[in-house]
């Protein structure tokens, strides 16, 4: 199981950059100056920010030839500042994770079966060594975050109608897990402790924040279809 870290602004593709350069210039000498300025990471956050970029993204009539990593960031980081969270580092990690669609964890050192349901996880979790209950703890609070926020009608749909968990257990399991896979030695080697625990304090908010997006991806038309696959596959 790959551990999800805050990356998607340290690997954007050269046709993300031409992108990016294309949305923000708007005279022949611009794209000079700005591809200058994207080299320093200050300024390329604030490129990131920009209202122009995140229409373009918005926007776009035709399949847009970005990749998922930028395309995820604009979105994800521009929810997160509208709900008041101003942490780039968790509009990051959370705009990897989305990207990769990575929504199944396996057991036995990621040889074994995989795991739908958390009461499967949790189970796994008394057998695991110290690096697969980290892994696992940190993907329970991932699929937490993402199904909560990114399905969250079909969360309370299944709980009217079947009996399932509502969206309190999901928050409840999310936070849990952020706030355990925290604590772990192997966060703080990886330099994910702070992160992870920052995520657990506003799990709330992070939820209602990707409500917001999901609202925005699922009232698209069937021009945009291809993107929001990206976003649905495996959930």
């Amino acid at each position: 199981m790959k551990v999800v870290r805050p990356n998607c602004r340290w690997q954007f593709t050269a046709a993300d950059v031409e992108f990016i350069l294309g949305a923000l210039g708007k005279g022949p000498n611009d794209a000079e100056a700005l591809a200058s300025l994207f080299v320093d990471v200050g300024s390329r956050d604030a490129l990131l920010e920009q209202d122009s970029l995140h229409a373009a993204i918005l926007e776009g009539t035709s399949c847009l030839q970005i990749s998922p990593r930028l395309y995820f960031y604009v979105l994800v980081r521009r929810v997160l500042q509208r709900a008041g969270i101003a942490d780039r580092e968790i509009a990051d990690y959370m705009a990897e994770f989305t990207q990769t669609g990575r929504t199944h964890a396996s057991g036995e050192g990621g040889g074994g079966p995989a795991f739908e349901y958390f009461f499967e996880m949790m189970e796994t979790l008394r057998r695991c060594d110290e690096r697969g209950g980290f892994e696992l703890r940190a993907h329970m609070g991932n699929l937490a975050l993402f199904q909560s926020g990114l399905f969250i009608e079909r969360i309370e749909r299944r709980a009217a109608r079947k009996g399932f968990p509502d969206v309190t257990y999901y928050e409840q399991i999310g936070e849990s897990s952020f706030r355990m896979a925290s604590r772990q030695r192997l966060a703080t080697r990886l330099g994910l402790d702070e992160l992870l625990d920052r995520i657990a304090d506003c799990f709330h908010r992070l939820r209602l924040a990707l409500n917001s997006l999901a609202d925005r991806v699922f009232s698209w038309g069937e021009a945009d279809a291809q993107v929001a696959h990206m976003l649905v596959r495996g959930g």
